[in-house]
């Protein structure tokens, strides 16, 4: 019997550790036979790749995971520039969002999709979303070089880098672990972005979203950037040019350095050769190619005001995220023509001013010629324009001053100056509603203490320095007389005028004292031009707009600006107003308006405050209310005479006359009021009795129905003799009888009725 020990069974391998450990299992078994010396560093080489192969199925796991929770469709969403159209369809300017113009891949040109994969991912199409091959290649030349020299990203890796924060918080404590972190979710992403869309959809999204320097973005926006032109319409030189300045845009950038530029573009006409996408000779060609680029003078972004306004609007109607992110398609009422007349007759006519012989103020040029370090806020001569299109409130052009980049202070919308004389005609919309008529009899005389309600001592002028007597009150508002215009306020009260103020659209409150009335209160260019379209549309107001629709880029509605209107003020008392108003056009302050180039129906007001700080003038054609502004940012006197008919009239006509030419045609300003015909007091503005007839104060007219007194609304004025007129007299005239209030007395769309009063010499208010 042997005493020789047997060795212990082997323990058997559980099925758990088969399973975990098979491949080692196989793997040893294979070696068994072999002899132990080849059979051990075998095993050790073999056990760590096999233990390799399990770290990297871990890791594969563990990031794909990771990658799961990022969503697919924030690749095709990138923040661009929202597009702002005119009325015409004419692009005014791109804000808000990035620098970045989205299309598509039928937009690109083939000759830069060319250059961009041999520059950036000559496997791109043969590849998953990683180029191992490429990994191979960039890791034996950084082992080489000792250093880690050449990447390896696909286009994918790229675009999922740029698509999504991938840096982790939790590993900034090391910044070599941070980037090797967002290198593995980085491949990760990029094979979910190749499962998820097409190979022509992932270079689309890849080339809208590069950065190509001078906040840049996206391969149309750089197209139209360095060549002015569309991305589709490169040549094989310039999309070279592009492609290859990827890598360093701001470094390589054809604006900072050309020659830099011009040695990339050929670098990537080279790989184009290599890659087999073009000839040698296509190569050497396109290297001859002079490179154009935007010249420096067109580099500059202009501003405009009224882009500020439009952002302005914009800032109201959307929430400000929606804004920022951009992408948006806005068209506005902007008329791209009106506007750049306005922009062009302003400065035209202060430039005028400016050249006239002891002019004493700072004139633009000389503010132009100092150098940029002398350069301080404008102080030169400035102005502002509003046009209005009557029946739709839609804004034509709005100018706050003669450059927005010199002055970025919209005086159009920000600017509230002293409106003067051009408030008169809302005072008188005031007086007419409190039963005032056009011929009724006002006082042009010395206004005495006391007799105006809150006045105290105050007792305003005319501005020529003399009175006159008892004048119609149209004569009052022709001529700008002041003393009849604080009369007329008077009788109508400070609170029916601000109340009236306020629904014209004047959006601050109008001071309730006595100086108001002629307009010692502050509005702006943008209120007046508004308030004055109550005029010609006959009381009724559609609230200025600017912003018509807002779109987004598919083409989905995001806003419509209804026409909404309302009835601001009586129709017959403004459609009195605005009558009284033409003939200031034809024979008042305004009368050179035809003098001037503009002989279509009109009506409008000039307006001049103290010392001639301020000049006005704000008037309307039948399509189109326009106000305009001439003053310094610090009050002060323009020049001596400087009224609102010789510095800001000449402005209007200009804008006028080009809108009439545009199709907003200045036909006569008509009505469809019905009117009836009554025998009125020229002193108390009521129906006249017998003792009016006797004193010859009596008259016939054609009312407005809504101004028209009641039958038993006698005047006052004649106490002893207040009696109906007797129908059946022969010795006085017969009261006229009403027409019939259904039906209008002529054609409702009549021209004004009454005749002109007879010439008066212009005065200036």
């Amino acid at each position: 019997m042997s005493n020789r020990k047997k060795s212990p069974p082997s323990k058997p391998v559980g099925l758990g550790s088969v399973l975990v450990f098979w491949p080692f299992l196989i793997f040893h078994a294979f070696l068994r036979p072999l002899p132990f010396l080849i059979r051990l560093p075998l095993r050790l080489g073999g056990d760590l790749a096999i233990a390799g192969l399990y770290a990297a199925l871990a890791l594969a796991v563990f990031y794909y995971v990771r990658a799961q929770p990022y969503d697919m469709a924030k690749v095709e969403e990138m923040p661009q520039r929202t597009i702002v159209y005119d009325r015409r369809g004419a692009e005014l300017g791109r804000i808000h969002g990035e620098k970045r113009d989205v299309i598509d891949y039928s937009r690109i040109s083939p000759d830069f999709l060319a250059a961009i994969l041999a520059r950036e991912d000559e496997r791109f199409y043969n590849h998953g979303g990683v180029d191992w091959i490429g990994v191979g290649r960039a890791v034996i030349e950084n082992l080489k070089r000792g250093g880690i020299e050449q990447g390896a990203s696909t286009l994918t890796m790229q675009l999922a880098r740029n698509s999504f924060p991938l840096s982790s918080k939790w590993l900034e404590f090391s910044g070599k672990f941070q980037e090797l972190d967002r290198k593995f979710l980085e491949v990760a992403v990029a094979y979910r972005i190749e499962a998820h869309y097409e190979k022509d959809e992932i270079i689309t999204h890849y080339v809208n979203r590069i950065f190509w320097g001078h906040s840049i973005r996206g391969i149309e926006e750089a197209a139209r950037t360095y060549f002015e032109k569309h991305a589709r319409d490169l040549t094989l030189s310039e999309s070279a040019l592009l492609a290859g300045i990827v890598r360093g845009p701001n470094a390589f950038s054809p604006f900072n350095d050309i020659e830099k530029a011009v040695r990339e573009r050929n670098s990537t006409l080279d790989r184009m050769v290599i890659a087999g996408s073009i000839k040698e000779e296509e190569a050497a060609a396109a290297k001859k190619d002079a490179i154009t680029v935007r010249p420096e003078w067109r580099r500059i972004f202009h501003d405009s005001y009224a882009m500020d306004a439009i952002r302005r609007e914009l800032e109201r109607i959307l929430e400000e995220e929606n804004i920022e992110l951009g992408g948006l398609e806005i068209t506005t009422t902007i008329d791209h023509l009106i506007q750049k007349k306005a922009e062009e007759a302003l400065d035209a006519k202060l430039r005028q001013v400016e050249r006239s012989p002891g002019y004493p103020h700072p004139t633009r040029a000389a503010w132009q010629a100092l150098p940029i370090t002398a350069k301080t806020r404008p102080a030169y001569l400035q102005g502002s324009v509003v046009a209005i299109e009557n029946l739709t409130g839609a804004v034509l052009a709005i100018v706050g001053g003669r450059n927005a980049d010199e002055s970025k202070f919209n005086r159009a919308l920000q600017g509230r100056r002293q409106i003067g004389s051009v408030f008169k005609p809302f005072v008188y919309l005031a007086a007419f509603d409190a039963g005032v008529r056009p011929n009724t009899l006002v006082s042009d005389g010395p206004i005495a203490r006391g007799e105006i309600k809150g006045a105290g001592n105050w007792r305003p002028q005319n501005s020529d320095g003399s009175f006159g007597g008892m004048q119609p009150a149209s004569y009052g508002l022709i001529r700008s007389r002041n003393t009849m215009s604080v009369r007329l306020g008077n009788r109508a009260g400070i609170d029916k005028v601000a109340d009236i103020a306020l629904s014209a659209g004047f959006e601050t409150p109008v001071p309730k004292m006595p100086t108001s009335y002629l307009g010692a209160w502050e509005a702006s260019t943008y209120e007046v031009a508004s308030a004055y379209t109550v005029f010609p549309n006959s009381g009724r107001r559609f609230p200025p707009r600017i912003i018509d629709e807002i779109r987004d880029r598919k083409g989905n509605v995001l806003y419509k600006n209804d026409r909404i209107s309302y009835e601001a003020t009586s129709p017959g008392s403004s459609w009195t107003v605005s009558n009284i108003l033409r003939e200031v056009t034809t024979r008042g302050t305004a009368a050179s308006v035809k003098s001037l180039g503009f002989n279509k129906p009109c009506g409008g007001k000039t307006g001049t405050t103290n010392d001639y700080k301020d000049a006005w003038f704000a008037g309307y054609t039948s399509s189109v209310t326009c106000a305009v502004w001439v003053g310094l940012d610090t009050p002060k006197k323009i020049i001596d005479r400087g009224y609102g008919s010789t510095l800001a009239l000449p402005i209007w006509v200009e804008v006028m006359k080009t809108a009439d030419k545009l199709g907003y045609k200045a036909e006569g300003l008509k009505s469809q009021l019905s009117f009836v015909e009554c025998r009125i007091c020229r002193s108390s503005g009521k129906r006249a009795t017998i003792g009016c007839e006797a004193a010859s104060e009596s008259y016939t007219d054609n009312l407005p129905i809504d101004l028209a007194p009641p039958t038993n609304d006698l005047c006052p004025i004649h106490p002893a003799r207040a009696l109906e007129i007797d129908e059946t007299s022969t010795t006085r005239p017969p009261r006229a009888q009403p027409v019939d209030e259904t039906v209008p007395l002529t054609n409702p769309f009549r021209e004004e009725a009454e005749a002109p009063l007879r010439a008066l010499p212009v005065e200036e208010d």
